[in-house]
C-alpha cells in the first residue's frame, strides 16, 4: 500500500515539475519574441525618426511607456500610409502626440449637490 502510494506521489510530482518545465519554456520563448519584436521595431523608428524625436520618444517611454508605445505605431503607420514622409522631426513628433492626446483624452465634469 505504501509504495503505490509513494509511486502515485512520485508521477503527480513529475507531472507537476514537467507542466513547470513547459510553462518555464513557453515563458522564455515569448519573451525572446517579445524582444525581437522591440528590435525591429527600434530599428525601424531609427531610420525614420531624427535624433531629437528619438531622444522625446525615449524620454516618453520612461514617463508612460503605454503612450510611447501608441505613439510609436502612429509614426510607423503614418509613414507607411504615405501621410508624413521620413525623417520625422520633433514638431512632427509633437503634433502627433497632441493629436493623441486630444483623441484619448475624456473631459470631467464635477458636480457638487449641496444638501
Amino acid at each position: 500500500m505504501s509504495y503505490e502510494y509513494d509511486d502515485e506521489l512520485e508521477e503527480i510530482r513529475r507531472r507537476k515539475m514537467l507542466e513547470l518545465q513547459r510553462r518555464l519554456e513557453e515563458e522564455r520563448r515569448r519573451e525572446e519574441e517579445q524582444a525581437r519584436l522591440r528590435a525591429q521595431k527600434d530599428a525601424i523608428l531609427r531610420r525614420l525618426l531624427t535624433s531629437k524625436a528619438r531622444e522625446r520618444l525615449a524620454n516618453l517611454r520612461l514617463v508612460r511607456p503605454e503612450i510611447a508605445e501608441v505613439a510609436e505605431n502612429a509614426v510607423i503607420q503614418l509613414v507607411q500610409t504615405g501621410r508624413i514622409t521620413p525623417p520625422v522631426d520633433d514638431d512632427t513628433l509633437v503634433q502627433i502626440l497632441l493629436e493623441l492626446d486630444r483623441s484619448t483624452r475624456r473631459d470631467f465634469e464635477i458636480r457638487i449637490k449641496r444638501k
